[in-house]
């Protein structure tokens, strides 16, 4: 350790003071404020980074870092305080934490860990800071949602028909005659697909024929 000691003259005469008997520079550390405080947004989470400057290398594994957010429109007063348990130079913020179409302001700052012993530090100034705001989560188009719902509803009517017609050939007479059902078929199968037919009737058309083919089958 060291003696630090202050020297004052008054009146011509010179005074010594002693300031620190036993003065340890580990002990008593502040670091420089962090650098390049940067910040990306998504739909589910938030990454802030930052650059750790004039640092020491043999201190730079063992700092530990203070996240102060906040509503940019609010004080610091009323910010949220988060100390990281990494040392690594950078944090994420999940989406849930963040209210959407709002912009956040954030700062961070360092010192030495609590948890090392051979060294000690206070916290440094804050950083500067970086604004954010969480990006919205993409919308499905009313038209597609519409869409896809006629799509599913019609392949659940479609299917209940089959069930439908199928108990109704299994109760049926077995000594009934197929020609209706080649009739059927050849009806169906006869005709030329159209260009002009839209998703539901080119699905009852094939249910249409796989009833029929059940019936010569029989």
């Amino acid at each position: 350790g060291y003696r630090v000691s202050l020297q004052a003259n008054l009146s011509g005469r010179v005074h010594t003071y002693v300031a620190f008997g036993e003065y340890n520079p580990r002990q008593h550390i502040k670091l420089d404020p962090l650098l390049n405080i940067q910040s990306n947004c998504t739909a589910s989470k938030c990454q802030i980074w930052w650059s750790v400057w004039n640092v020491p290398w043999y201190l730079a594994d063992i700092l530990q870092y203070e996240l102060q957010y906040k509503e940019d429109s609010m004080s610091w007063e009323v910010a949220w305080n988060k100390t990281l348990s990494s040392s690594l130079p950078q944090v994420e913020i999940e989406a849930t934490e963040l209210h959407s179409g709002i912009a956040y302001a954030a700062r961070v700052r360092c010192k030495v860990s609590e948890n090392e012993n051979s060294y000690h530090s206070q916290w440094s100034e804050w950083s500067q800071t970086t604004v954010f705001q969480r990006a919205d989560v993409p919308k499905v188009p009313e038209k597609i949602l519409n869409t896809n719902t006629m799509q599913y509803l019609f392949i659940l009517l479609s299917f209940g028909t089959l069930l439908y017609l199928f108990w109704n050939c299994k109760l049926s007479s077995r000594t009934q005659k197929s020609s209706p059902f080649l009739l059927c078929c050849f009806l169906t199968l006869g005709q030329k697909a159209s260009p002009a037919l839209t998703f539901p009737h080119q699905l009852l058309s094939f249910s249409h024929s796989i009833v029929c083919t059940m019936g010569i089958l029989r």
